[in-house]
Formats: C-alpha cells, structure tokens, sequence
C-alpha cells in the first residue's frame, strides 16, 4: 500500500493496521462519523415496534408532504437529488400526495424516519432515529425543508398527533392499563415540541392543575462538560441514550437501571420490568453508545443571530449576572451550569415539585444557557411555563428578593440572548 493511500484512509479514520502519528486524533474522527451516523440514520430495530406493533407505516402511508410538515416533521434539502429539488421548487411536485411522501422516504430524507419497503415498493415497516426530536432543518429550501441542524430540538414535532396515526396502539393501551381512547386524549394533549418520556414509567399523564405532564423535547447541544442531562437529572447523555434507545424509540438492546423497579414511584416501569430490559436476539444498541455519546458532546450551542440582542445592553447585562442578579452562583460561567452536581430542590428555585418527584433524585437540573435562541420558541423550563426570558427573570427577581429595576432586567435579558 502507497504512502498516500494510507493517509488517505488514516484522514478517513480507517486504520486498517497502520501505525498513526496521533491515534487519539484518528480515534476521534472516527468515532465522530459513526456516532453522526448512528445519530441520523440507525433505528435500531425501532422498525419492529413502530411497523410490526404499532402499525405506524400504515398511517403514515396516507399522509401527505404538506400533512407531513404540519405536524413538524423535517426534511433534509441535502438527500433530495438536485433534478427533484427543481421539480419542486417549480411546484411539479405534487405535496398533497401520499405518494411524494413514500418517495422522500425512499430518499432518507425525512429526518429521523426510516421507511421499510417490499418488493412492489410499497411502505411495510418504519423505525425512527435519535434526529426525529433532536435535530430540526434552516428552512433554508422551504419551511420545513433544509439543511439539518443536529442537536437543535424539533419544536415543530408533534409526537402525540404522528403517533395517534397509529391503527392500533393496543401494545401500548395494554402498557398504561388505559383504553384507546384515553390514550389518544393525552396524545394529542402533548401538543408541538413537547413528549412525555416519564408517562410511559408512572402512568401520571396529567399534572395535579390538570395541565399536561409532557415536557419540552430538550437540546442535545453544548453538553460537554455538563454533569447529568435532562431538566430532571436521571444521569448523563449516554445513560439517557440507553434509555431513549431502548424505552422510548423501543430498539433492541440493553438497559439496566433499578431504580425504576419502584413500583410505588415507577409502577408502569416496574410492572414491565423496564429496569432489567433486554433483546431477544442481537442487541443493536449497547455498541453504538460509545460513538453517540462522542458526537452528540462534539455539537456546539448555536451563536445567537446576528442583531438579535443590544450588544451594549448585553454588556451591561453581563455584570448583573455575575452580581446583583446572582445568576452565575448556579449558572457557572462559561458552562453556564455548575461544575459537578447540578441538581437543586423545587423549593430552591421557587417552582412546584411535580416533575421533580417523576425523577429518582426528585430535583431539578440547572439548565446549561448557551443557544437559547435555538430553543426558546415553546418557551422555558422543563415545561416552557415561562413564554419570555423576561418572565424567567421576573421570577427569580421575585423569589430571590433581588430588587433589580427594569432597565436592569432588560439588560439581564439581552445578556441571556447573547449567549
């Protein structure tokens, strides 16, 4: 083998035996473009529920592009060859077609989907990917179509209203002890950008106001660094990779967590046995964690838009936060949360205890500030209570006694949008 064909391969990550200069650096390229890869494009046997229980696929199969889109699905700009690009940009594509939508499945362009075909063509199964709630596109093509985003969380998704497209949902009716259609109800309850991972453990769907218990599908960007992420704990990202993979995109694999096997806190979870979860067969998971792990660390938080914020007001707001404000006591510069354990009391940060109380720890995670901009659209906390920066500001004003006026409050607010 050449010289320059063995850099080649080393630049591409592939080895093949050949001794490195810097194998910690092949290792990292390496692990980048397969964890990238598994983060788009593995459903990791996902298609044996979603298609074999659920009969998903058969839903599916009747929707249109434009139906598609409306309920916030995403399709990348990038996988649609350039001849059909034009068609559509011409508007030969018919997009109230049934038809279009099983062809941009073909295509892997709908993003976090996977359509299984049979021979004639038609749709027979489909799984679902990690970049079906945490990746979304720049409309750069059209909205709803562009290039993708990793780690931004899909605030457009409505999962509950794709998942009631489901013929028979039985599997999961028989799950909850509810019939079909109070399930469906509290699907549609969900409403976009928002899923409920922890109904499917202790069954409470509803909190005790009567509102929704769904949270906000959250980023999966800027965590390096960052100890435990989730807005209620639960572990770090690869523990919650696990978890998702395994008890939420139903893949085949591997989970182990008994802290779930409480059936008073977690009697759904310990009903089924959730804590001790594993495949028959192959597992298509636990492998590919590594790699995810490292690619879903390796995405930054997005830089605010240009002229989104008072660069001077910002500047201003920058002193408030390290000072009269104490927000950075919590929100420790430039992690914007704190080294270590990052988890506080309701009490501390002046909100009611429910979601707190579905996690093990029964506390809540300071949340990382970095590309705030990325995610603000369903507004803030694990529930998007709040609709403003301003009203999160407002409240800790008012919780923690701060006295700011509201010049100060604005500038603390442009200081947030900077980050």
């Amino acid at each position: 083998m050449s010289k320059r064909i063995a850099r080649q391969l080393v630049l591409l990550g592939i080895t093949y035996g050949i001794a490195s200069a810097d194998p910690a650096q092949d290792n990292a390229r390496q692990m980048l473009e397969e964890g990238r890869r598994t983060f788009r494009m593995d459903t990791f046997g996902s298609e044996q529920f979603w298609g074999g229980a659920l009969r998903l696929h058969e839903g599916v199969a009747k929707v249109s592009p434009k139906v598609a889109l409306s309920v916030g699905l995403k399709v990348d700009a990038e996988a649609i060859p350039a001849s059909l690009a034009a068609r559509i940009k011409k508007g030969q594509v018919d997009m109230d077609d049934p038809a279009t939508t099983a062809a941009l499945l073909k295509l892997n362009a709908v993003v976090g989907v996977t359509g299984f075909f049979d021979e004639r063509g038609g749709l027979k199964s489909i799984g679902i990917q990690c970049a079906l709630c945490h990746s979304t596109v720049d409309d750069s093509f059209a909205p709803g179509i562009g290039k993708r985003l990793d780690g931004w969380p899909n605030q457009d998704l409505d999962v509950g209203a794709i998942v009631s497209l489901s013929p028979d949902l039985s599997v999961v009716t028989n799950l909850l002890g509810v019939d079909d259609a109070t399930l469906r109800k509290v699907l549609k309850s969900w409403g976009p950008g928002k899923f409920d991972a922890t109904v499917f453990l202790d069954g409470k769907a509803m909190r005790p106001d009567g509102k929704p218990a769904a949270t906000l599908i959250p980023p999966a960007f800027g965590l390096v660094g960052v100890d435990n992420h989730t807005f209620t704990g639960w572990g770090s990202v690869t523990y919650w990779n696990a978890f998702v993979a395994n008890l939420e995109m139903h893949g085949k694999g591997t989970f182990y967590d008994p802290r779930i096997e409480d059936a008073k806190q977690y009697p759904v979870a310990a009903r089924a046995r959730m804590g001790r979860t594993r495949p028959e067969g192959e597992d298509l998971i636990t492998a590919k964690l590594p790699a995810l792990h490292f690619y879903q660390l390796a995405l930054p938080a997005p830089r605010p838009p240009k002229g989104s914020f008072d660069a001077a007001a910002a500047g201003r707001g920058e002193k408030l936060f390290a000072a009269q404000a104490k927000c950075g006591t919590c929100h420790v510069p430039p992690l914007f949360t704190e080294p270590g354990w990052n988890m506080h009391t309701p009490a501390e940060i002046g909100i009611d205890d429910f979601q707190a109380n579905r996690s093990p720890d029964k506390r809540y995670r300071t949340t990382p500030l970095r590309g705030l901009s990325a995610h603000s659209k369903r507004g803030f906390y694990h529930d998007g209570r709040f609709p403003t920066l301003g009203a999160v500001v407002d409240h800790y004003d008012k919780h923690l006694k701060l006295g700011l006026a509201d010049a100060q409050k604005k500038d603390l607010v442009e200081y947030l949008k900077s980050l």
